[in-house]
């Protein structure tokens, strides 16, 4: 009964409670809300720790009165905690048992409120109301406090640990967290921070890092950091280069006995390391092979076995592995079984053909090859050396060279090789029967001409005893018959609307059991152009290629054929052609052509009525160069070099070389190499500055197979055509090169070229407007040079006219002499010999020997 009132009390309680909140709240507001967040007390709190909220209550007068404790967080309509005296608290929607008043012993006043278990969500604004029940709150009710809720970070977005990408490729690494404080991200690569470039980015306020056009230094550990006032975290991804399978420990040949155990490895490894390796022999799957599948096991390391191994395994097989990056690698190894010599073939009977040559035959198979066969005829050895008319052929048959009714009997054979044998044949009854014979046999030649009909006769007997002999027509050179335009009734065959394409020979063949007999017939077509060149051959050296045939039917005696040579590289679409020279001549020579490369040729003939037929293609290689080393004129001469005026096109300067020369005396020019062979990487980071004398162009050395670095070239361009900077080729470990002058006012594109023994790869291109300053310094530099040879000029015309005083003051001095001797002797009465007696004449510049004298004093 007391639990009833006390029921119906707390109702009447509850009731009395909610209406005077309901009429106090604005009075409490109004009266709080000018201090609310100004004196409002700030808490900050970690997630999962616990907190009071001080409130205390200042009863009227200092006198205990009944009141009803509520605490609210702005935003909710409903308050998170309510408490009255000795009643049940309520506790707001998320909140349940996680607040509470503080116990009355608490140094805390008697409104405070602990939260525990602190959330995230838990952060905001709480407010303190005490409700007097019969009384007007106090100026001091309705403290206002702010909770900072603080957490440490977390992920919610990372990168997998391991990404598998291919050179060249993009990648972009996202590394989001939350937490309170809104975290910081940070990269490192490899312990050090990630500096911006201009493959390597860093994204959306650090979430995310990109890299484009990867190259193998941006291989790493990625390590993305997220970190707060509460602490950091980590998470590291391993960017690695994905690489197809690749084959570490490849099959080999291997040669086993018939029975034995065969095993072929084919260890792959790599990056990602799902490997599949795959079996195969002549193209089918070895578990596809019917006599294969019971006795072949592929092992999880992909070996191969074949328990136990047959005659019929020998072959080659192939390992394919692959783990779906890139083609697949293969290796293959053949397996040669090795058995006794063995008769897989006994006939019961077989023919041979009175006087004429005829074969028994031995159906042998061996390995090792066949060494030898023993023959019995009726029981006994036979001894064919000892006969001039029997021959064992290689292949342990015998020969008859003339057969005659003595060579009639029963034989058998025995084959042997290096593993012994399996034992003898059946016995074969040997049949002495005379051949079957033609009653009637083609022309010699039939002629016609091109869309008339030609038929050609044929018969043939056989003889008493034997069956008659079927006739069939074929071509000698095994192109079928012409289709729907052939006939044959009985031995005879005809042709109609004849083609060019029906010129050549034909054969009768009749053949029973005994024999098979041939007799061969020639059709000429008229009137046609040339039928294709046959029997193309050809021999090449370094850049030659020497070519032969025989001539096709050149379409009718009336006709004379001349060729012409079709050639080119295997995928290039177009024919390159050569004219051959003398007329008629079946052998020509091509020249100048590229070391070490497959060409395609074909031959065609020409006569008055046009082109005829295509021979078939043939492809040879023409061999390896020999690198050829020359010697430099003078010594090589520093990497400077003022920019040369473009060439009108691509001509090789060997001006500055000794080349060799040939027997005839003729300068021998080495071949333009076609590159081939392993690549070096590309240069990089090719830049270019302006210094005091002139541009400098810097690069640095590849990262991949610098190793095969010979030398550097630079090219240049500015009308869209590239050609060569420097003439002398830049030693591998020189990276700078200096250019004294560009054209101001001009963009030039620069790249750098690494070269190998046979092939090259280019760097990136770079741009450069050079300034117009440029030009003025040129123009100035060209009037200062005009001046300096004025002055040298004018310098050179003074040293001359001073050499031209001083000889003729020689001359002067000369004609001196000669006078005064002339004088001393004619003092002393003497007189020169050779001379009259006559006054001296003038000099030849109208002056005096007086005046010389004169002026010599």
């Amino acid at each position: 009964m007391g639990l009833r009132l006390d029921q119906r009390l707390f109702s009447k309680v509850t009731v009395v409670f909610a209406a005077l909140v309901l009429s106090l709240f604005n009075r409490v507001l109004v009266s709080t809300t000018g201090s609310t967040f100004n004196d409002a007390v700030h808490i900050t709190a970690i997630v999962g720790e616990s907190v009071v909220f001080n409130c205390q209550v200042e009863f009227p007068a200092e006198h205990p009165v009944p009141y009803v404790l509520q605490w609210e967080k702005k935003g909710l309509d409903i308050p998170i905690f309510i408490w009255y005296d000795n009643y049940p608290t309520h506790s707001g929607s998320g909140y349940e048992g996680r607040v509470a008043r503080v116990s009355q012993d608490s140094p805390y006043g008697l409104a405070s409120l602990n939260l525990t278990n602190i959330q995230e969500s838990d952060q905001g604004w709480y407010a303190c109301k005490v409700v007097f029940l019969n009384r007007s709150p106090t100026n001091k009710n309705g403290t206002w406090f702010h909770l900072d809720v603080h957490a440490p970070p977390k992920f919610v977005t990372i990168p997998g640990e391991v990404q598998y990408i291919n050179v060249g490729d993009s990648i972009i690494l996202n590394c989001q967290a939350v937490g309170t404080p809104t975290p910081e991200i940070v990269w490192f690569k490899d312990a050090t921070d990630v500096q911006p470039t201009t493959t390597v980015g860093i994204f959306n306020d650090g979430t995310e890092l990109r890299i484009s056009n990867i190259r193998t230094e941006d291989i790493g550990d990625y390590t993305c950091i997220a970190r707060n006032g509460e602490g950091q975290i980590s998470h590291t991804a391993r960017v690695l280069i994905a690489g197809g399978a690749v084959i570490m420990s490849p099959p080999t040949n291997q040669t086993k006995l018939e029975g034995e155990k065969v095993e072929f490895t084919c260890g792959a490894k790599a990056m990602p390391g799902n490997v599949t390796v795959r079996w195969s022999r002549d193209g089918a799957f070895v578990k596809s092979i019917a006599s294969l599948e019971t006795r072949v096991t592929i092992k999880k390391d992909g070996s191969m076995v074949i328990n136990p191994v047959s005659a019929d395994d020998s072959g080659q097989y192939l390992c394919e592995v692959s783990n779906g990056i890139g083609d697949p690698q293969s290796a293959s190894a053949y397996l040669n079984v090795e058995y006794p010599a063995k008769v897989t073939f006994t006939p019961t009977v077989q023919y041979l053909p009175f006087r004429l040559a005829g074969v028994v035959q031995c159906y042998i198979k061996a390995n090792p090859p066949l060494q030898y066969v023993t023959w019995t005829k009726d029981k006994r050895l036979l001894e064919p050396y000892q006969q001039k008319d029997i021959v064992i052929m290689n292949n342990g048959s015998l020969l008859f060279t003339r057969v005659n009714q003595n060579h009639q009997g029963r034989y058998t054979c025995t084959p042997y090789n290096a593993q012994g044998t399996q034992g003898s044949s059946g016995q074969m009854e040997v049949l002495v029967r005379k051949p079957p014979t033609f009653t009637v046999e083609p022309e010699n030649m039939y002629q016609r001409k091109i869309s008339e009909s030609v038929e050609m006769h044929c018969d043939a007997q056989e003889a008493e005893g034997t069956q008659k002999p079927k006739i069939q027509w074929q071509r000698r050179d095994g192109a079928p018959l012409p289709k729907g335009r052939h006939s044959i009734h009985g031995g005879n065959i005809t042709i109609e609307n004849l083609r060019k394409t029906d010129f050549g020979y034909y054969h009768c063949v009749a053949s029973n059991e005994v024999a098979t007999i041939v007799t061969t017939t020639h059709l000429v077509v008229e009137g046609t152009q040339p039928h294709a060149p046959y029997n193309v051959s050809a021999n090449a050296s370094e850049t030659t290629v020497t070519l032969q045939w025989l001539p096709g039917y050149s379409g009718g005696p009336d006709y004379k054929q001349d060729y012409t040579i079709w050639y080119k590289e295997p995928g290039m679409a177009d024919w390159s052609t050569i004219p051959v020279t003398p007329s008629g001549s079946t052998q020509v020579t091509i020249n100048r052509l590229t070391p070490d490369t497959t060409y395609e040729f074909q031959v065609v003939g020409k006569n008055a009525l046009g082109d005829g037929m295509l021979s078939k293609v043939i492809s040879i290689k023409t061999l390896a160069a020999v690198p050829l080393t020359v010697a430099k004129k003078t010594s090589p001469a520093p990497p400077v070099t003022e920019l040369p005026p473009p060439p009108s096109d691509d001509v090789v300067d060997y001006s500055d070389l000794i080349l060799p020369t040939e027997s005839s005396g003729a300068t021998l020019y080495p071949p333009v190499f076609r590159p081939k062979g392993p690549k070096p990487g590309p240069p990089r980071n090719v830049s270019i500055a302006e210094v005091k004398n002139g541009f400098v162009i810097s690069w640095q050395a590849p990262l991949e197979r610098a190793h095969l670095v010979r030398y550097y070239v630079i090219n240049y361009k500015t009308d869209g055509i590239w050609r060569t900077l420097n003439k002398a080729q830049i030693r591998a470990e020189d990276t700078r090169y200096l250019v004294k002058s560009l054209v101001g006012g001009r963009t030039y594109y620069f790249r750098v070229v690494a070269y190998s023994l046979k092939s090259f790869e280019n760097s990136e291109e770079i741009k450069f407007p050079v300034p117009a300053r440029v030009k003025h310094k040129a123009i100035t530099a060209g009037v200062v040079g005009g001046l300096l040879f004025f002055i040298v000029a004018i310098i050179l015309s003074v040293c001359a006219v001073k050499i031209c005083n001083k000889r003729k003051r020689r001359k002067h001095e000369k004609a001196y002499n000669m006078v005064a001797c002339r004088i001393t002797d004619a003092r002393n009465g003497g007189q020169i010999p050779g001379t009259s007696q006559v006054p001296l004449k003038k000099l030849a510049d109208a002056r005096t020997y007086r005046d010389y004298r004169l002026e010599l004093s």
